[in-house]
């Protein structure tokens, strides 16, 4: 046997009454000081009345995840049919075409919403009757690992709490943050360039409140623990209608100190302890994923790294944010030496912490990211790139007051028009190794529905609605959908054909365990190698990609370390002196 790193599966483990009263206590302590005991009694109580039924016995020591963990992420609209409920359109879909696939779906907000698609939620425990209802969801569910959004950090203004918050009521009334506009707020990190703070009308008189993404989307206060303990409530909701995995959107952002970046703080991450202590008592096995489109070692805090050697103890998830403009950058470019220095860099992941990779999603491709990995003109060179290709840029206010590029708008398949050179042949090919790319990393993989289906920018959509992210969010009516999956040659059977081939392999070869290693093997800037493994019984894979347009050289010495199995071809490997332009090989050793 290799004496190469091997690994051990992580499994999920009940938290028991005792353990769970201490953690809660001291997450509380840290947040609300002397109110942690009355807080904590009305967490229990809570706790007693709304929790889901405990686990049977042995059900909380599954594997939290394997090879076969493959999610798809789709709005609940994004299939119509007539007057049928789109969720029970999508879930139908799934079942006739996808049916093996994918192991979970991300049902992106289906609430009740005022505005950006469904994350300005109006009734967090309702589902929107545009869409269907809680026994659509449940089916979903009942089928494949269900991931939910908890959109916590803010709330619609058609919220009853807001409306409460106008009227001087209860609940609502202390759920907001109120700001004296002449405070001086410069040090805040702002994700947009809208006004921080809304002027809203009161039977109090005007207020200033706090809004970090829209003057439709006011932040609630989590020092008021109230508002965390309504929010335990919701997931505690979405966890008896079969939810697995629960997204929690925005959470970098969630505490507000005045004089601090309000970004990140350490009131924050306890909040995510809190909620992992939660779900670790109440429901083992569900995975927490935390959404923080931020620089890469920002994102990488809310694994809870720093406190190791302890267990694990926030989210057992964080999205792989800098791939996408990696990847993005690597494929127009030509040239895999950044993307291959950012893989190297990504820490050993301790048991019960894995990524969520993917190359796109219902936000934009964020470009805050390449923070640190990518000089300014690569970036503005992109940027110039994504708008020769039909894309645009959406801005974030900076610290003193100037914008700059937030994220790119664009579907993934018009990204890949071309490279820097111009639009040109080989569209198809550098979207497929693209994805390939991103399968074969260690993590779990999720694929948007407009990936799947090589859809183009909606522009028309833009149009309709004035906002820049709808140019990746078109609604397929099905009829449409399935008459290109059912004809000959269209670029949306290619795609769907090649990429569904692709996540039937993967999900049957054991070295795209999660937790399986990885390691980025020496090779030309060309070409990106990776092996993962070995396995304990010495199986390994090497996955190769051509990142140019033009043949390139395949003298790699792992190559010559004994005999291979190509899985694509379903066959042994027979030696190659070249690899066609983003061409890419997932090739096996057995020990």
């Amino acid at each position: 046997m290799s004496d190469r790193p091997t690994f051990t599966p992580s499994v999920a483990g009940p938290l028991d009454a005792e353990a769970f009263s201490r953690r809660a206590h001291g997450h509380l302590a840290f947040l609300y000081g002397p109110r942690a005991d009355e807080v904590l009694r009305r967490l229990l109580t809570l706790l007693a009345h709304q929790a889901p039924p405990p686990p049977s016995p042995g059900e909380g020591d599954a594997p939290l995840w394997s090879e076969r963990d493959q999610w798809l992420i789709s709005y609940g609209d994004s299939l119509l049919e007539g007057e049928r409920a789109p969720l029970e359109v999508l879930d139908e879909f799934l079942e006739t075409r996808l049916a093996e696939t994918f192991s979970g779906v991300h049902l992106l907000p289906f609430f009740p919403w005022s505005s950006d698609d469904g994350f300005s939620v109006i009734h967090y425990r309702e589902v929107s009757p545009d869409l269907g209802d809680w026994s659509h969801v449940r089916a979903l569910a009942g089928r494949r690992d269900l991931a939910v959004d908890l959109v916590l950090n803010h709330v619609s203004r058609e919220s009853l709490w807001f409306v409460d918050y106008l009227s001087g009521s209860q609940p609502g009334r202390d759920y907001f943050i109120e700001m004296d506009p002449e405070t001086d707020l410069s040090a805040v990190v702002r994700p947009r360039s809208s006004p921080l703070l809304v002027k809203v009308p009161t039977r109090r008189g005007p207020r200033h409140l706090w809004a970090t993404f829209s003057e439709d989307q006011i932040d609630l206060n989590f020092a008021n623990p109230d508002v965390l303990l309504e929010f335990i409530g919701i997931l505690l909701f979405y966890l008896g209608q079969g939810a697995r995995v629960i997204r929690l959107d925005a959470i970098a952002y969630l505490w507000k100190a005045v004089g601090t970046p309000c970004i990140h703080l350490p009131q924050t991450h306890e909040v995510v302890r809190l909620l992992r202590t939660v779900v670790d008592h109440v429901a083992p096995g569900t995975l927490l994923l935390t959404e923080t489109n931020v620089p890469h070692r920002e994102n990488l805090s809310y694994l809870g790294l720093e406190r190791l050697p302890a267990p694990p103890d926030e989210a057992h998830l964080v999205y792989q944010f800098p791939l996408p403009p990696l990847l993005l950058h690597t494929l127009t470019s030509g040239e895999a030496g950044t993307l291959a220095a950012w893989l190297k860099s990504l820490p050993s992941l301790p048991p019960g912490c894995s990524f969520l990779n993917f190359t796109a999603s219902h936000d934009g491709i964020g470009v805050r990211p390449l923070e640190g990995w990518l000089p300014q003109h690569e970036i503005d060179a992109l940027l110039e790139l994504m708008h020769r290709f039909g894309g645009f840029v959406s801005m974030r206010t900076r610290d003193d007051g100037s914008d700059s590029p937030y994220e790119i708008n664009i579907t993934w398949f018009d990204a890949m028009k071309g490279t820097r050179r111009g639009p040109d042949p080989w569209q198809m090919q550098r979207f497929l190794c693209g994805q390939q790319l991103m399968l074969g990393l260690r993590g779990i993989p999720a694929l948007y529905l407009h990936v799947l289906t090589g859809t183009l920018n909606d522009l028309e959509g833009v149009e309709r609605s004035g906002r820049l992210r709808s140019i990746n969010r078109r609604r397929w009516q099905r009829d449409e959908l399935e008459l290109l999956l059912d004809s000959p040659d269209t670029p949306t059977r290619m795609v769907f054909e090649a990429l569904t081939r692709r996540l039937a392999v993967r999900r049957g070869e054991p070295c795209f365990h999660p937790d399986a290693p990885q390691r980025v093997l020496e090779a030309p800037p060309e070409l990106l190698v990776l092996e993962r493994g070995p396995l304990q019984d010495g199986r390994r894979l090497l996955a190769i990609h051509n990142v140019t347009d033009a043949p390139q050289p395949l003298t790699l010495p792992a190559l010559g370390q004994g005999a291979w199995f190509d899985l694509l071809e379903e066959a042994p490997w027979a030696p190659v002196e070249s690899l066609a332009p983003y061409r890419c090989l997932w090739l096996v050793q057995k020990s």
